[in-house]
């Protein structure tokens, strides 16, 4: 019997061959009917047997093309009308605007393997692509995404690239950065100042550079990456010297596969992150450090490690080399470079050399980072490949933009049951980050094709984004949202958990709803509000800004709270304190609270510990101290320390005096740093097992929450999902948002999302 069924999709089902892929799948089935792009996503009519249908939708949810995906599909079935054949129809571009915008993506195998065939037209080509591969957001200039309103609309297609554009059994039908040698971009080297170098091959000559140890800056898919021959200790010394990037571990790209297992030890889940069209940077075990520079990651257990993503990439590893260091091409706290000139000029003194092309970049879109626990991939900053892919929700929630923290920051738009995301734009201390959000602002407003009246941010009155959020215009109502409230939500909302949980948010700094820092906290949250029903025990952060950047004054405080008068006794022997400050000062100071503000933030307790045991007294980029004691306790099984829990009123204080002491006898009693760091993880993650049960016996609550930067450490959160689940509880985590602020605004925005379906629009914290 024949009949006719109408279904939409919606999604990523534009500008990623899944027009031409139902194409060939109908004729090959036998069906008639028809395909068109609408501005809500892809209608199509299919007529034939019912066995053919029903085959054939069969074979469109089993071989979507790979950048395709559908998140909304409805059907009906509707009047035969005897079609002659299937056929692609043009568009409709009448209608309300429902699309999702495909981010980047590596170069695939079809288009590798063209731009290395020396009978191919595209041979050694930099800027091949087709319908599966290549650029997407970041050559968008408006929506729709057509050619037109993007930067290739200057490169007019040659007869035989629109020859296959134009062909619906080409892989490049409406690849709209269709080009070839004949009628796309080209590349060009450039000296420091700018001005052209004479090379009849920019890559070859590049290459050379690079074996010879200049600094050279590579324009990319969403900005300019800094490179050097990973190899070499001097190049990579000169540019850690001139970014001012002393000990910041540096992001590796490396040839193939067979080499990161060269150098890096490697799960499944690693595997799969590293040669996923994503292609990010993925934290993975040193194994073989001595075949790179040492200067990459000094100190640290990990290597940031990629393989090429773009045919450019493709090309310089065809020139020899086996890793090269890709770090984004900024200087401290600006947004990554994406204009030639202006790369000129924000580079200036850093970079040797400009490789560059003509092909606009218009949305910055830096590198994202990813690492696998538990067997699991892990998004530690979510951008490149992966953004504007919006985040589904298990529920309806209106327009609401939030604007996140101060670093690292995120912009996320809600719009009924998705979350759209901005690119990382990192953290607001330049006017350069600052003009950055307001470009993530526009941009997110015009992918999610809404311009929210309610705007969510920190509760912190000083960050940049509460000040940008109040100055708004057009803003019915700001939502602030507390910090801490704001992760473990974000963490229920990518999870499509809803109601009451126990959640831990564990951090560095989070302004608090009592005006104090937070950040080792123990939650009752819903979407609505939250209680604090435990935390660390505060302790002091003598210096106050200063204890961030010098672990030294955190160890002081926390050897004062276990050790009490007799703590300068003990912090001469573990030689904790600068030979230039006296411990009688920082007494008083601590005593009094002078410039020694309260915190129980778990990030400076990290820093404390690592100072005790030797290994960090000042750092030079954040987390670098809980960074290497991570690092010296990998693999390292020490027991559980004593700590304590005791009741505070209405609250549970866990304190970490006896820890202290334990750790700094045990240290001086010649018990190496190593054993120490394993025997203080485990004593955490034991700590936090007993904070839940506590929790659970009052409010009857088993599901359990975990979010905050400090859950990106490995043995931390590996520990706590094995352990919680072993106690019984359901235990979320993130996978697909950072935990750390970069996932804040998913929170902030489901927060204020919640309360404006309640009417509430704020929320009884205590």
């Amino acid at each position: 019997m024949t009949r006719r069924f109408r279904y939409q999709f919606g999604g990523i089902v534009q500008g990623v061959g899944f027009r031409p892929f139902l194409y060939r799948l109908a004729r090959l089935h036998g069906l008639s009917g028809y395909v068109q792009n609408r501005p809500d996503g892809v209608v199509l009519e299919v007529e034939g047997p019912d066995e053919s249908i029903e085959t054939f939708l069969g074979d469109v949810h089993r071989q979507l093309p790979p950048l395709a995906e559908v998140t909304r599909l409805s059907s009906g079935e509707v009047p035969v009308r005897n079609d002659p054949g299937f056929q692609i129809i043009p568009s409709d571009s009448k209608g309300p605007r429902d699309l999702h915008i495909t981010p980047d993506a590596a170069i695939c195998a079809e288009c590798l393997e063209e731009m290395f065939d020396p009978g191919d037209r595209r041979y050694r080509y930099p800027f091949i692509n087709c319908t599966n591969c290549g650029p997407r957001l970041t050559i968008i200039r408006a929506i729709p995404y057509d050619r037109a309103n993007t930067s290739m609309s200057c490169f007019p297609m040659c007869p035989e690239c629109l020859r296959e554009y134009e062909d619906p059994e080409d892989r490049r039908f409406h690849a709209e950065p269709d080009c070839c040698p004949v009628c796309g971009p080209r590349l060009s080297l450039l000296d420091a100042g700018g001005s052209p170098v004479n090379s009849s091959d920019p890559v070859r000559s590049a290459c050379g550079m690079l074996r010879a140890g200049v600094v050279m800056a590579i324009k990319g898919l969403g900005g300019f990456h800094l490179c050097v021959d990973a190899g070499n200790d001097k190049a990579v010394g000169r540019l850690r010297s001139r970014k001012l990037r002393e000990e910041k571990p540096l992001a590796v790209m490396v040839r193939n596969l067979e080499y990161a297992r060269q150098i890096a030890w490697l799960s499944q889940a690693e595997i799969a992150l590293l040669e996923s069209p994503q292609r990010p940077i993925v934290l993975a075990r040193k194994k073989n450090s001595r075949l790179l520079s040492g200067k990459i990651a000094p100190g640290v257990a990990d290597l940031g490690l990629m393989l090429p993503y773009t045919p450019l990439h493709h090309l310089l590893f065809g020139e020899g080399f086996d890793a090269l260091v890709m770090t984004s091409a900024n200087r401290k706290d600006e947004p990554i470079c994406i204009g030639n000139r202006e790369a000129i000029s924000r580079l200036k003194g850093i970079a040797d050399f400009f490789l560059v092309h003509d092909r606009d970049i218009l949305v910055r879109c830096d590198d994202s980072v990813a690492m696998a626990a538990v067997g699991k991939p892990i998004l530690v900053r979510r951008s490149r490949g992966y953004v504007p892919q919006p985040i589904p929700l298990a529920q309806s929630y209106p327009e609401v933009l939030a604007l996140g923290a101060h670093v690292k920051t995120t912009v996320c738009i809600l719009k009924g049951e998705l979350a759209f995301f901005s690119p990382h734009i990192g953290d607001m201390e330049t006017p350069l980050a600052r003009d950055f959000l307001r470009e993530s602002i526009d941009l997110g407003c015009a992918i999610a094709q809404c311009r929210p009246k309610w705007v969510a941010c920190d509760l912190h009155p000083g960050y940049h984004t509460s000040r940008a959020a109040a100055e708004m215009e057009g803003v019915e109502r700001v939502i602030p949202v507390q910090h801490h409230h704001a992760h473990l939500v974000s963490c229920m909302a990518e999870n499509g958990v809803s109601g009451k949980v126990i959640g831990i948010a564990m951090d560095g700094t989070g302004y608090g709803s009592d005006g104090t820092i937070w950040g080792g906290e123990f939650l009752v949250a819903d979407e609505m509000g939250f209680v604090r029903t435990g935390h660390l025990s505060s302790f002091r952060l003598p210096g106050g800004e200063k204890a961030i950047h010098e672990p030294w004054r955190v160890a002081v405080s926390l050897l004062k709270k276990a050790f009490g008068e007799n703590w300068p006794h003990f912090a001469m022997r573990l030689d904790a304190v600068p030979g230039e400050c006296r411990c009688d000062t920082m007494d008083r100071a601590m005593d009094n609270g002078l410039n020694a503000p309260l915190t129980s933030s778990l990030g400076r307790f990290f820093d404390g510990v690592a100072a005790i045991l030797g290994l960090r007294k000042k750092v030079a980029f954040e987390a670098q101290a809980a960074m290497e004691l991570e690092a010296a306790a990998d693999g390292q099984g020490g027991g559980i320390l004593p700590f304590d829990i005791v009741r505070d009123k209405d609250r549970f204080l866990l304190d970490f005096s006896t820890t202290i002491r334990a750790i700094a006898e045990s240290f001086l009693a010649g018990e190496a740093a190593g054993a120490l760091s394993g025997a203080f993880h485990d004593t955490l993650i034991e700590s936090f097992r007993r904070m839940a049960g506590l929790i659970r016996e009052e409010t009857g609550l088993d599901q359990v929450v975990l979010s905050g930067g400090c859950f990106q450490n490995r043995i931390l959160l590996e520990g706590c999902i094995r352990e919680l689940a072993s106690a019984g509880f359901s235990v979320f985590f993130h996978r697909k948002i950072p935990a750390n602020d970069g996932g804040i605004s998913l929170g902030q925005a489901v927060c204020a999302g919640a309360r404006l379906k309640k009417g509430r629009f704020f929320s009884a914290d205590h």
